[in-house]
């Protein structure tokens, strides 16, 4: 039993909060987006703002972004860099995602073996940096980081994987980047009558137009006044996950 299911009063109650929140649906919505709106209210009556929304779904990850600005700001980084400390900036970067759950299992085992010998630790963490703050294009920068992550040693398990290459940018940068969860994500798009363009192997295109599908999702919000990815992120997650049955 996935742990967000509604029982019918709670349904009723959270449908009635939707019309009576005062945000009704911006009337050039398409179905699916109202759809999803709708579901999203239900579970969560006081949308983004709501108590039960920021303890399942915001709050840990903005604590580990939080994290980040204390530990890899870009002044550390650098400062890291030129000190050849890699093996450190390494470290920082697996324990503060490991402290989510936005990686699999097999994922973060498969990114900590991939960073522990020396090479694997210093290419990870100068890949990171130009990633995250050299000026570029994203689609430039992506495509860069997917090589880095593709040329990290391989113990078992692939490192190269959408959750691994997308979760350190949605960390760090949640006004820029997006987490990609592949099947939850295509999920989601179905749900809301968006074509995603998606191809399983991590390319700079495919996460060009997921970008625009969380950009479209954030204007068809902007009512709801979402602060960054991590909220467009967890709308989606409501509507493409197990969890939030109903």
């Amino acid at each position: 039993m996935a742990r967000a299911s509604l029982n019918n009063s709670q349904s009723h109650s959270a449908s009635k909060a939707f019309t009576e929140s005062g945000k009704p649906a911006p009337s050039n919505l398409t179905k699916g987006a109202i759809r999803c709106r709708k579901k999203f209210l239900r579970f969560f009556p006081d949308g983004f703002r709501d108590e039960t929304y920021i303890d399942w779904e915001r709050g840990y990850k903005w604590t580990a972004h939080e994290q980040w600005q204390q530990q890899l700001s870009q002044a550390e980084m650098k400062r890291l860099i030129a000190a050849a400390d890699f093996a450190e900036i390494a470290a920082r970067a697996v324990r503060i995602e490991s402290r989510t759950n936005l990686l699999f299992s097999f994922e973060k085992m498969a990114l900590r073996d991939a960073v522990k010998p020396t090479h694997g630790a210093e290419q990870f963490a100068k890949g990171l940096y130009d990633f995250l703050y050299v000026r570029e294009s994203i689609d430039r920068r992506f495509a860069k980081w997917i090589e880095v992550v593709g040329g990290l040693p391989r113990k078992q398990t692939r490192v190269l994987t959408w959750p691994v290459v997308t979760v350190f940018g949605f960390i760090a940068q949640p006004d820029v980047h997006f987490f990609l969860k592949p099947m939850v994500t295509k999920r989601a798009a179905e749900e809301y009558g968006y074509d995603f363009e998606y191809k399983s192997r991590p390319n700079a295109e495919s996460y060009a137009h997921l970008l625009r599908f969380a950009d479209k999702v954030r204007l068809d919000l902007r009512d709801m006044k979402p602060r960054d990815m991590m909220d467009i992120q967890s709308f989606l997650w409501v509507q493409g996950s197990d969890e939030y049955e109903e």
